[in-house]
């Protein structure tokens, strides 16, 4: 089943990797939690499927969150000792303020393991920490052809075109992370106030 979760409009701002100034500091991306429930056993695309519909109507924040834990435990599961022991060196790397080792690192894992979409998330992750926008949105858009219902790289999509001042383009990656996941913090904060700014208020 292939999802579309990305307008023309957002595919070209990904496909043109737009880079501009940035206005502000940047928002906070979303990141997996510290401690992630081990893996369950089965087809990792029909686990995927069934956690996403479990997530949209989880009854609240607490069940959301465990949810959304299990969905981190798929993407992060590599499947590759070699990948496993890259991965943890990246953390420990980034935990040591090492971005230049994090990012070298991601780019093995990424030449060993392309459809790897966790090293491309990653490393979009680190690139925008470092406000090279360009590049994390052309890492974006690997992650969004990998897990088109990525709700990390699409918030993290929204917040890039927010400090580029692309206000309609962010509300556009913000409502299609919270159509995905819609108890990401801070995101229906980001919503309420594009959409007044965007199309103004309701009379």
């Amino acid at each position: 089943m292939r999802f579309r979760l990305a307008t023309p409009a957002l595919l070209a701002v990904l496909a043109a990797g737009l880079v501009l100034p940035a206005r502000a500091e940047p928002g906070s991306w979303v990141d997996p939690p510290d401690k992630l429930p081990r893996v369950q056993r089965g087809d990792r695309g029909k686990n995927l499927d069934f956690l996403f519909e479990a997530l949209k109507v989880a009854p609240d924040a607490d069940t959301a969150k465990l949810v959304e834990g299990r969905i981190w435990s798929l993407w992060l599961a590599s499947g590759s000792d070699t990948t496993d022991l890259l991965m943890s060196r990246v953390k420990a790397a980034i935990d040591g303020k090492e971005t230049k080792l994090a990012i070298e690192l991601l780019d093995a894992v990424i030449e060993l393991r392309p459809d790897y979409v966790e090293a491309w998330n990653r490393r979009a992750t680190i690139n925008f920490a470092n406000k090279d926008y360009a590049a994390s949105l052309a890492d974006i858009r690997q992650v969004l052809a990998r897990e088109p219902r990525h709700f990390g790289a699409l918030s993290g999509l929204g917040i890039i075109m927010q400090e580029l001042g692309e206000d309609k383009l962010a509300l556009e990656a913000f409502r299609r992370a919270l159509a995905v996941n819609p108890f990401l913090p801070k995101v229906p904060d980001y919503v309420k106030t594009l959409t007044e700014k965007v199309e103004g208020r309701d009379i």
